[in-house]
């Protein structure tokens, strides 16, 4: 009987924002994948140590996930981890895969999903809490209200469309482009908090764009709101 990949969401940072359900397939499971070449070194390793310090003891394989744009490069990569985590399965060996936030937004994890469960293998994913639900707590505020809607935008591509949308306005992973988002809401005098490394030791609040720093991590996450 060949083993089953899970896809665990274990939230943005803070190991209490794990659910139970995700500790229990991470305990039950023989096999932990974890992106990147050193799993211990990891951000999900981190997280789910701060939990269940008991990962340690598990056999941990490391999937390789660069951090690049390069069509084939990905391609190459999302392959690889594919069959590393089949060539367990086919020992009978359930593999856990650790993944930021929830495995179906934004997740580089999905690609690996979609490869495996095309191979005629058992997936399941496990929702776990997104980032910018987390972030909005940490700010102490609603994400919308009444019929607001609610857009989740990719920072790294182009913005400035996407501001002009009614409602409230998630910009994730800026990273290299930090300077020039900023910029954008600054000139359109566009009100925004953002959070860098929500949940984690080094987490920092940012209430204005004046203060969002333009060397800001790739942990960072914007929240635009309607102005008043």
């Amino acid at each position: 009987m060949k083993g089953k990949l899970y896809g665990v969401g274990i939230g943005p940072g803070d190991p209490e924002l794990l659910t139970l359900k995700a500790l229990r397939v991470i305990r039950e499971s023989k096999v932990i994948a974890l992106p990147g070449k050193e799993p211990r070194e990891t951000v999900a390793y981190k997280i789910v140590e701060g939990a269940y310090p008991e990962i340690a003891e598990k056999e941990l394989l490391a999937v390789d996930m660069p951090m690049t744009k390069d069509p084939a490069k990905l391609e190459a990569s999302h392959e690889a981890g594919a069959a590393a985590i089949m060539a367990y399965l086919d020992k009978g060996m359930d593999v856990a895969f650790p993944t930021l936030g929830d495995p179906t937004v934004y997740s580089t994890y999905i690609y690996v999903h979609k490869r495996v469960q095309a191979a005629g293998y058992e997936t399941e994913i496990v929702s776990g809490i997104t980032s910018f639900c987390a972030v909005a707590a940490r700010l102490n505020t609603g994400l919308v209200e009444k019929a607001e809607p609610l857009h989740v935008i990719p920072a790294s591509y182009q913005i400035e469309e996407a501001l002009k949308l009614s409602g409230t306005k998630v910009l994730m992973k800026a990273g290299k482009k930090m300077a020039e988002v900023k910029k954008i809401l600054l000139e359109q005098q566009i009100p925004a908090s953002m959070i860098e490394n929500c949940g984690m030791e080094n987490e920092r609040i940012y209430r204005s764009p004046e203060e969002i720093p333009e060397d800001a991590g790739y942990y960072s996450l914007i929240i635009v709101k309607e102005k008043s």
